[in-house]
């Protein structure tokens, strides 16, 4: 049983940590990425002033902005796979604990199958020490297969949450990515070398001043 406890406690300080991590404020945080967004598309912000504001918000989407901000210019695949460099390294602190939280879903099951099988063997050598099937000797191997039998009930309580928790995990992660990828492709169409030159393109030129001779 104290295998099963152990995962049940992990596996609760993993769902407390990652609820907290996977907050959409903390890693998309709005006020900033919308207005960090439609500066960029408006050309308010040159390079180095957009690199500063990420680095200074810190948030996984401002990371990811970072890394393409850093291509400024560049054709628009160079700062993509920047982006996508970057995204990855991202999501892997997004995703950061689930496999552990697979684990005890997957193990804490068999970990109680183990605990009764093996007090089922414990209650049949019992039995078998005894000399007669006596009504004594019968509540003896009844109540050792209850035991048993507590400790697969055990692992599936702590594995089917364990499961939920996963599953919602992993959708939730899902989710923020696709925003992520969404909002980091707008950026894209600005900053790269066709956005910039589409940007000036659309920029009107005012008509030279003649001054009267």
């Amino acid at each position: 049983m104290w295998p099963i406890l152990g995962a049940s406690i992990l596996a609760i300080w993993i769902a407390v940590e990652r609820m907290i991590v996977l907050r959409k404020a903390r890693v998309i945080p709005r006020a900033f990425v919308s207005r960090f967004v439609k500066h960029v598309e408006s050309g308010k912000l040159d390079q180095d002033q957009a690199l500063r504001l990420c680095e200074e918000n810190g948030s996984p989407m401002a990371m990811v902005f970072a890394h393409g901000i850093r291509k400024w210019g560049k054709p628009s695949v160079e700062v993509e796979q920047a982006i996508i460099d970057g995204g990855e390294r991202e999501v892997g602190h997004l995703r950061k604990h689930l496999s552990i939280l697979n684990g005890v879903y997957t193990i804490s099951p068999l970990i109680g199958l183990l605990g009764t099988v093996v007090g089922m063997i414990m209650s049949f050598n019992k039995l078998a020490a005894g000399t007669s099937m006596e009504a004594s000797s019968a509540e003896l191997l009844a109540g050792g297969i209850a035991l048993a039998l507590l400790t697969t009930a055990a692992g599936l309580s702590v594995a089917i949450p364990a499961l939920v928790l996963y599953m919602y995990f992993v959708g939730r992660v899902d989710a923020l990515v696709m925003e992520m990828d969404r909002l980091a492709q707008r950026v894209v169409n600005s900053i790269s070398e066709e956005g910039l030159e589409a940007q000036e393109a659309a920029t009107p030129v005012r008509p030279a001043q003649v001054g009267r001779s």
